[in-house]
């Protein structure tokens, strides 16, 4: 009764998840609960609770045998984005606040830890005013939100005092929502490459649109308005492993798989063409709007595989150090929208936003040191390369921040209870597209913090 409980609140608690996103390496957390991340988010090799079932669930197995201990964690993501053009004032992203809740419960009896949980997996997001230069002269607002959460259901198992094996079945759901404005040009070039294709005879008086260079597309499917996010479920899973080296010395290995999502679809979303030029033959200025289905085609969230090492090098001073390859480059070669809509006679677009995303590598460092017998203190950094090319980078998709230098700590009120907290510093990063893809350049920086409540029993 008491899992079939936890489970039903943990469910609950997932229907009041909104307006959660914006991570840091990529679109991931650079680390999941407050232990992991102040330490530079080096989670491969040692015990960090509840976490562990969203970084590596072999880890779950260091746990001491008769542990029970349920966490309660709440973070804030405060990213700071300015796009800027040469000809223009700055925009400043106004999606400056992001909340992230997770809760989980692990339990070990004998060789066997298993537990549930929910975490958010990461995601990003952005939002501009009407009169900003992102906007294309559309005079409305831009914005993006992408967020990806889980369900988690992992067991860990020692199949030797020194080894352990564990795994995780993850139930992952997804929302995205973007209004999105786009010059015709811009359009028109994704048409000439071959990555824009419309249908239906609607789309007669799209070349027409296209050659109006004062012309502006916009697309919205966002909750912010009279639209709705486009959402989408699935599954994912993880496999990892820990081994006592030596009796100071453990090392540990994880993967995780790429998310298995069906396409995320919303309806009643909307595409505007704003036709400055007069070229669809209505007067000039004329906005014509088309209520439909919009399709994100196969969105997932990418492979992470990795290993670490946890090396206690006094009583009172562990050091951890991790290593892991997040698998970008097949995920986000593109984002793939498809619309269709019965206004206008009806019209089917087919297009692909080239990305281009690299693969990612990721390295961890922290430590540990335990000043008495309640307190804990930890401090680390977390270093990776920027994704994102600089000519497919845009103030939608800023996930470009390369550095997170982390400090943090753990108190022990009680026997059974205990509080840890953890602050991450994201030093700024800027990205400049060439000329060719528009010569505008975005500033992202980021001050985090996470606070975890736990309780044992």
């Amino acid at each position: 009764m008491k899992i079939i409980k936890i489970v039903v609140l943990l469910l609950a608690a997932t229907a009041m998840v909104s307006n959660l996103a914006h991570a840091t390496n990529g679109m991931l957390m650079e680390g999941y609960g407050p232990i992991s991340t102040a330490m530079g988010g080096a989670y491969m090799a040692y015990d960090n609770g509840a976490g562990a079932m969203a970084n590596n669930p072999a880890t779950l197995g260091l746990m001491g045998e008769g542990t029970s201990r349920a966490d309660v964690a709440l973070g804030l993501l405060c990213p700071d984005v300015v796009a800027r053009h040469p000809s223009m004032p700055d925009a400043d992203s106004d999606g400056t606040v992001y909340y992230m809740p997770a809760a989980g419960w692990v339990q070990k009896q004998e060789r066997l830890a298993f537990g549930v949980g929910m975490f958010i997996q990461g995601g990003m997001g952005t939002e501009y005013e009407e009169s900003d230069w992102v906007g294309a002269g559309s005079g409305l607002p831009t914005r993006s939100e992408v967020g990806m959460g889980n369900v988690i259901v992992p067991v860990a198992y020692d199949i030797t005092p020194d080894l352990t094996i564990g795994g995780s079945l993850d139930f992952v759901w997804g929302w995205m929502g973007f209004q999105m404005a786009m010059p015709a040009g811009q359009m028109g070039g994704l048409a000439a490459s071959g990555n824009l294709t419309a249908s239906g005879a609607g789309a007669l008086g799209l070349p027409g649109f296209l050659s109006g260079v004062t012309n502006i597309g916009y697309f919205d499917f966002s909750d912010t308005g009279s639209t709705e996010n486009a959402d989408a479920t699935g599954l994912a899973g993880k496999l990892g492993m820990t081994y006592k080296v030596l009796e100071k010395l453990t090392l540990g290995t994880t993967y995780h798989s790429e998310s298995r999502l069906g396409d995320f679809k919303a309806s009643g979303a909307q595409m505007r063409m704003i036709d400055n030029a007069g070229t669809m033959g209505g007067a000039a200025g004329t906005t014509y709007t088309l209520t439909g289905d919009i399709n994100l085609v196969d969105f997932q969230f990418p492979e992470t595989y990795g290993a670490g090492l946890a090396y206690q090098a006094t009583d009172d001073l562990m050091l951890v150090a991790d290593y892991k390859r997040i698998g970008w480059a097949r995920v986000m070669k593109d984002c793939h929208i498809t619309f269709s809509s019965t206004d206008l006679g009806g019209i089917n677009l087919d297009m692909r936003l080239p990305q281009n995303w690299q693969d990612q590598d990721v390295f961890n460092f922290g430590l540990a040191y335990q000043t008495t017998v309640a307190l804990t203190l930890r401090a680390g950094v977390n270093l990776a390369n920027n994704p994102i090319p600089d000519n497919t980078v845009s103030p939608l998709f800023p996930a470009i921040v390369k550095r997170h230098y982390t400090i943090g700590a753990g108190y022990a009120f009680f026997k059974k209870s205990e509080v840890n907290a953890s602050l991450a510093y994201v030093p700024k990063v800027t990205s400049t597209t060439p000329a060719t893809s528009g010569g505008y350049s975005i500033d992202h920086s980021q001050l985090n913090w996470q606070l975890m409540y736990t309780y044992r029993f």
